[in-house]
């Protein structure tokens, strides 16, 4: 099997690593025809043109594709030029449409204006253009399906998973930090602060929390759309208990969880988006042995239990947050057990390997399925 990663693509975003990983450690042979985000469409396609004539074409034999990574819609027609000439099938993995994204999570503009139209007529172009579309979560191949009128059989569930390169497992990764002076309990939320995040509910715990138990530090770890808004909230709640990191590498990161937490947190946004991902904080955290507490969504149960291995809160969820985080500071036996059976879960099932193994068979069956 031939796989050819084509577009406009971030090749060290998580979703690509894993991706590529996987399919590696299965045996596919993994190659790719990229250039960097940013420049228009017309730009660039001269320039993956220019590429794709220089490498090095795969021989006729075995099963071929193009695969589209997540955001580059305007991409997919091309790729299925290229896939029609070259005899491969186009695979699109959006992650999330741009008209999910740009209008009903970050509310750019309203969903019956011209930018609201002309965004979802992209996704259905390149959805539609695709022979085959991942998607990573049921959740999320619901929507495609229903939104933009898709056979149900032609898109696939392949979910995020990890880097295990980055986020490994190791024994002093352990829910409860064993290492050092005794400090204060830390809950670590990290991540872009996107409104799906729903980091504003983050902070009402915390002041919640602050009123409680004066042993707990929320400390916050990265930057975004809603970050300047949500130091605003901190301090204008004069909040002692939380702390402010800005962006570091995956590596770093990684580091930094291992080191400083005791429980990290996933999303609790109210964004139709919300509900239909699950990030890859949560699996990451889980890799690292962490008790994760999030929001109880139809995603995130796809994949995850209340009470055996996750954390979930229902709404309202700044309340029930609290109430999570002081529960499991109180009971580690609790903290303990949530962290070694996601971690054990994500292992087993989430890892580069299992995420590949999933996704080369699903190409090999859509292949079979198409002729």
């Amino acid at each position: 099997m031939d796989v050819v990663f084509f577009g406009a693509y971030d090749p060290d975003y998580p979703r690509n690593a894993v991706l590529r990983r996987g399919l590696e450690l299965n045996g596919v042979e993994v190659s790719e025809c990229r250039v960097r985000p940013g420049p228009k469409f017309w730009l660039r396609y001269p320039l993956l043109i220019s590429r794709w004539r220089r490498r090095r074409e795969a021989p006729p034999s075995g099963l071929k594709f193009v695969l589209v990574p997540e955001f580059a819609q305007k991409d997919v027609p091309l790729a299925r030029l290229v896939g029609r000439l070259t005899a491969r099938r186009v695979v699109f993995d959006p992650l999330a449409s741009r008209y999910e994204t740009k209008i009903l999570d970050w509310k750019r503009k309203p969903e019956g204006s011209f930018s609201a139209r002309w965004n979802k007529a992209i996704d259905r172009w390149a959805l539609r253009r695709a022979d085959l579309i991942l998607s990573d979560t049921r959740a999320h191949k619901d929507y495609y399906g229903l939104e933009f009128g898709l056979d149900p059989e032609k898109i696939a569930v392949v979910p995020v998973g990890f880097d295990d390169r980055i986020f490994r497992r190791s024994p002093a990764n352990a829910s409860a930090r064993k290492s050092g002076p005794p400090g204060p309990f830390t809950v670590l939320f990290f991540g872009s602060f996107l409104p799906l995040h729903g980091v504003d509910a983050v902070i009402e715990a915390a002041r919640k929390v602050r009123g409680m138990d004066k042993g707990v530090r929320f400390k916050f770890i990265g930057s975004g759309q809603t970050f300047d808004h949500i130091r605003a909230l901190a301090s204008d709640y004069g909040l002692d208990n939380v702390a402010f990191d800005g962006w570091l590498s995956q590596t770093e990161l990684a580091a930094r969880v291992a080191e400083a937490a005791d429980v990290c947190l996933g999303i609790f946004g109210r964004t139709e988006k919300a509900g239909r991902v699950v990030p890859h904080k949560i699996y990451q955290a889980m890799a690292l042995g962490k008790a994760v507490i999030t929001s109880r969504t139809p995603a995130v149960e796809e994949f995850f239990s209340h009470g055996k291995n996750i954390f979930l809160c229902d709404e309202e969820y700044a309340g029930r947050l609290a109430e999570a985080v002081l529960e499991l500071k109180e009971d580690p036996g609790l903290r303990e057990t949530l962290a070694r059976a996601g971690q054990d879960l994500v292992w087993e099932k989430y890892r580069p390997e299992a995420v590949g193994s999933e996704l080369k068979r699903i190409l090999e069956n859509a292949s079979g399925r198409n002729g």
